[in-house]
């Protein structure tokens, strides 16, 4: 229930980025000047948190999309929904392990 949840919320979310990115990217064909301000205000420790939990629901959402193909397209898929879902999870967890601290020492270190 929690997963379908989480994929439903992340799918939005992801949608929403998708949607705002297009719109502020426009912006350079309009004024680059507009672009350059907008991006500028991108540069700062909020951003660089919401880019993290943009990559963060981007990695569960592809995980467990990959786990609902394979619980609708493979035939022992239902079997071994829950042990996917604990594969699906600490693959997350090993994938946001190796991206989180060099993102983070890149927002908060000034690299």
């Amino acid at each position: 229930m929690w997963s379908w949840v989480a994929h439903r919320v992340t799918g939005v979310a992801i949608f929403f980025f998708l949607l705002v990115h297009v719109l502020d990217t426009s912006l350079v064909r309009v004024s680059p000047e507009a672009y350059n301000d907008v991006i500028g205000t991108y540069k700062n420790p909020i951003m660089g948190l919401g880019e993290a939990g943009l990559v963060a629901a981007i990695v569960f959402h592809a995980f467990n999309g990959i786990r609902i193909i394979l619980v609708d397209f493979w035939a022992k898929g239902p079997k071994y929904q829950r042990v996917m879902l604990w594969i699906v999870l600490g693959l997350f967890v090993v994938t946001m392990a190796g991206f989180l601290p060099r993102h983070l020492m890149h927002v908060f270190g000034g690299e």
